[in-house]
């Protein structure tokens, strides 16, 4: 019995060896994840509020193009921005806490690309509430510092000055999302 139990324990030890050789042998990349190409931010009114609203960001050539389509806004300029947190849960939206800004810039217009990542400008909304807005941020990205993966996008109640530090002066938070992967 004593026998035995020497040879199963060799035999358990010179087949944990060969597949730890086997194992050793093999390449082990971390980029066998899929590239994120595409991502998706659906938008929700803040409490009184009835702003609601599709974003969806795309890596073209010359970064990242983001497609804004909100309804059920008051008509004229209305700020928006990303920002850090990706976290909607608070009634004022005050969770997603202040604009992605991992250089550390001044806020800005973003044209001038002497601003932070995550600011945006102002969506114009006409008559109808509805606003359309498309253009392409070489600020962005899907991997990084500049991630914008799990951040939120926030509409604000007023038009963004794009001077006022750090924010744009451009009020209350109407409407929040989180930034999600899409295919």
């Amino acid at each position: 019995m004593k026998k035995l139990g020497i040879i199963l324990l060799l035999l358990v030890i010179i087949i944990s060896a060969s597949s730890f050789r086997i194992y050793k042998g093999r390449k082990h990349t971390h980029s066998s994840a899929p590239k994120i190409t595409k991502a998706v931010c659906i938008m929700y009114p803040t409490k009184d509020n009835t702003a609601t609203g599709l974003i969806t960001f795309t890596v073209v050539e010359g970064g990242i193009k983001v497609v804004v389509d909100m309804q059920n806004l008051s008509a004229g300029k209305h700020g928006m921005h990303i920002h850090e947190c990706g976290d909607c849960t608070a009634t004022d939206a005050s969770s997603a806490q202040g604009h992605f800004n991992p250089a550390g810039a001044k806020h800005g217009a973003p044209e001038t690309m002497s601003c932070h990542e995550g600011d945006f400008g102002n969506l114009v909304a006409g008559a109808d509430g509805k606003a359309h807005l498309e253009f392409t941020s070489k600020m962005i990205s899907f991997e990084g510092e500049t991630s914008v993966i799990g951040r939120s996008v926030i509409v604000h109640k007023s038009e963004d000055d794009l001077t006022t530090q750090p924010s744009g002066n451009s009020g209350a938070r109407i409407a929040c999302g989180v930034i999600g992967i899409s295919k």
